[in-house]
């Protein structure tokens, strides 16, 4: 007799289905199902234009969907009224492409900005905690008083993550963290953020193209392609999945290298 499969257990903390996004008569996403399970760092990636940022986008509902549904911690966000919408808002945390810091704000006030927004605290309260985040993220002291143009690449996508951090998100959101860093930067970064996974319990759900990133700190991998999900499944199962994009992708000349 056949075994049948253990169900699975794992809490899901974001639940996408049936999403469908289209710009004008240009199809983006169609019909598109993802799981993020609690305390894992899923990486998502894909072809240049297939569409990753867009998912992302849409789950924060900062693009319009034509269909489908996005669950937050077992709660539908786009059908949540403005106050459900604001208490899951701040459960997570963003890191935007590029960092996204506001040019005219010091990286401590750049981190206070979700403070202002969701909290009520007292200045020298968000100065601590500012203080605190800045730490978190391997930055010195001396950098809370610096603005975006005053700091390197490396150091503004660690202020980026302070900030996503502000509010103690249990999934943060990071958008292509590691482009524009150099091989050491990228896999300090990587290294920081698996470490505040173990440590804070996070929850992550990174967008990127780096297979560094992908073969070392991610617990499971999802594909973009032809507008879904092609597989969802941890670095093994992406080894022997047959596609042509992901297996050109993950056992490539390029992957080939990184294992030598």
């Amino acid at each position: 007799m056949d075994a049948v499969a253990a169900p699975d257990t794992r809490e899901v903390v974001l639940r996408v289905r049936d999403v469908s996004v289209s710009f004008g008569a240009k199809c983006i996403l169609e019909h598109l199902d993802l799981d993020v399970y609690r305390s894992e760092i899923l990486g998502f990636v894909g072809p240049s234009g297939s569409g990753k940022s867009v998912l992302l986008r849409a789950v924060l509902g900062l693009v319009a969907k034509q269909s489908g549904s996005v669950e937050v911690f077992g709660q539908r966000y786009d059908g949540a009224s403005v106050a459900e919408q604001i208490a899951i808002e701040r459960r997570w945390g963003v890191l935007f492409q590029h960092g996204a810091l506001f040019s005219s704000l010091t990286v401590r006030q750049n981190i206070q900005v979700p403070m202002r927004e969701y909290l009520d605290l007292p200045q020298s309260l968000m100065d601590e905690l500012a203080m605190v985040k800045i730490g978190m993220v391997g930055l010195s002291p001396d950098a809370a008083d610096k603005y975006p143009s005053e700091l390197s690449g490396g150091m503004i996508k660690r202020a980026s993550l302070a900030r996503a951090l502000s509010l103690d998100p249990e999934i943060v959101f990071l958008d292509e963290p590691t482009s524009g860093l150099d091989p050491i930067g990228a896999g300090e970064f990587d290294d920081l953020i698996a470490g505040l996974k173990e440590t804070l319990g996070l929850t992550v759900f990174m967008v990127t193209h780096d297979l560094d990133s992908l073969f070392s700190v991610c617990d499971r991998v999802a594909v973009l392609g032809d507008r879904k999900v092609l597989v969802a499944g941890p670095i093994e199962t992406m080894l022997t999945f047959d596609h042509p994009w992901v297996k050109a992708y993950f056992r490539g000349e390029r992957a080939q290298r990184r294992a030598i």
